[in-house]
């Protein structure tokens, strides 16, 4: 196939985690990709462009003349986008990217889908890792960048020696997030899996959900997709979850947390239906990713892989990028970017690092950055969530609800400002030697964490 023939597509939203590496596996698979977003900077942008994908700044119409085969948008699209509207009025093909991806890149994979309200970057590059280590070479597509493989997503071929070919295995993060502006369904109900992790489940994306029965009739939906000769790996611990399966459910169920399922105690002793499997070894926190551990093991056995390869597998195990991540330490002082935004998360961050520091003073530095926090909905949760800080720092820039009166049951413990520079002054005045300092926000948070390094030195 000459080159002037390839496929084309052009992606609207490109920057995004999820569209970006939808650009990455459409260039793997050889298409010739371009894209737009309204915001074009690294790190998405330099990672993009290395591999050859042209980006343009803007959503201007003159990209009509790039004349792909299809456009692929991303969900940061929406109606009166001036290239949207064009493509819409002149009836150019157009598709959502979960679409696109489930009928170009997974049709024919056995898909290994992660969902829940928490952890499912963690629990996807957990899989994935454990699917490479027993040398089955998946592909996948996660949303952050495990440290095992230091990239989002891949397309992989199975070594010669192993008879060649893509591989069959996918490992996927899936979101429940709406597809697009005109598929108001949970990207998930179009990746088809033949397994399933149900991880947890909680009230989340305030934006587009009213309620959490809202939120538990999508994953029901994605339930209704896994075939009889597919596996769900469930949390056992999740009311929320049993509701959902109790909708209908024609697949096997494996449950973890739970003593009739995957079991794992405090020596990180590993147990299937009360009948100890191994121990696992390795230096992550909390219980929250020993439960991520969990299900991913089952999902693995599922796909083939034996419980005591899986164990081996997480013992190299490197978390995902701005997972409890050490970004340095100045004057005896360490700081941690951590992406954790919703209270449950937060609450789970705090508790692994206080498991980890004992004794020492813990400074917990917040941006309510999400779509929910922003709208307030999580704001009377958020002093429980921050209990084991010795001391909280929140940036209400741009807020829409008042962050001193949330905080305000937390007393003297609770500093709130709406200016950054602020914030950051009297983070450096409180911090001490022996300090850990943990920075949680789904964005990039004005690079505080270098802007304390500096000013800690």
């Amino acid at each position: 196939m000459s080159t002037n023939k390839l496929p084309a597509i052009h992606i609207l939203g490109i920057c995004g985690t999820f569209m970006g590496g939808i650009a990455a596996l459409a260039k793997q698979a050889g298409y010739r990709v371009t894209g737009c977003d309204a915001n074009v900077y690294p790190p998405m942008s330099t990672q993009l462009e290395a591999q050859g994908i042209e980006l343009i700044e803007g959503f201007g119409v003159e990209q009509l003349g790039l004349k792909p085969d299809v456009f692929v948008i991303g969900n940061v699209v929406s109606r009166g986008n001036p290239l949207m509207e064009e493509i819409l009025n002149r009836n150019l093909p157009y598709i959502s990217g979960p679409q696109w991806l489930a009928q170009t890149i997974l049709h024919d994979k056995w898909v290994l889908a992660v969902a829940g309200t928490h952890g499912k970057t963690t629990t996807s590059a957990m899989l994935a890792w454990i699917l490479d280590y027993a040398g089955l070479s998946p592909s996948f597509l996660i949303g952050g960048v495990p440290q095992n493989f230091g990239i989002s997503a891949r397309l992989c071929s199975v070594p010669a020696s192993s008879g060649g070919g893509e591989s069959p295995f996918f490992v996927i993060e899936a979101d429940e997030y709406d597809t697009a502006f005109f598929d108001k369904r949970s990207k998930f109900v179009h990746y088809h899996p033949r397994t399933a992790i149900l991880n947890n489940l909680e009230f989340d994306h305030a934006d587009i959900f009213a309620d959490l029965g809202a939120i538990e009739t999508q994953f029901h939906h994605l339930v209704r997709t896994v075939p009889g000769n597919g596996l769900i790996v469930s949390n056992g611990r999740e009311a929320s979850l049993d509701r959902v399966l109790q909708r209908g459910c024609w697949t096997p169920v494996e449950r973890f947390g739970t003593d009739d399922g995957w079991q794992i105690d405090a020596g990180n002793r590993v147990t299937l239906n009360g009948k100890p499997q191994g121990t696992l070894n390795w230096d992550l926190l909390g219980e929250h990713n020993r439960q991520n551990a969990l299900a991913a093991l089952a999902a693995a056995r599922h796909a083939g892989v034996p419980i005591a390869q899986g164990l081996a597998a997480l013992s190299e195990f490197k978390n995902v990028k701005r997972r409890m991540e050490v970004r340095g330490v100045a004057n005896g002082i360490t700081v941690y970017d951590d992406f954790a935004h919703h209270p449950t998360a937060i609450d789970t961050t705090v508790a692994g690092l206080r498991h980890k520091v004992g004794n020492a003073r813990i400074l917990a530095v917040l941006e309510p950055r999400s779509n929910t926090m922003k709208l307030g909905v999580m704001k009377d949760a958020l002093p429980g969530s921050l209990k084991d800080a010795d001391l909280v720092f929140c940036y209400a820039g741009n807020l829409g609800w008042d962050a001193h009166g949330a905080l305000a049951p937390m007393g003297s413990k609770a500093v709130v400002e709406e200016d950054l520079g602020v914030l950051i002054e009297k983070i450096t005045a409180a911090a001490r030697p022996g300090d850990h300092i943990l920075v949680m926000s789904n964005g990039g948070f004005g690079g505080i964490h270098e802007k304390l390094l500096k000013r800690l030195g």
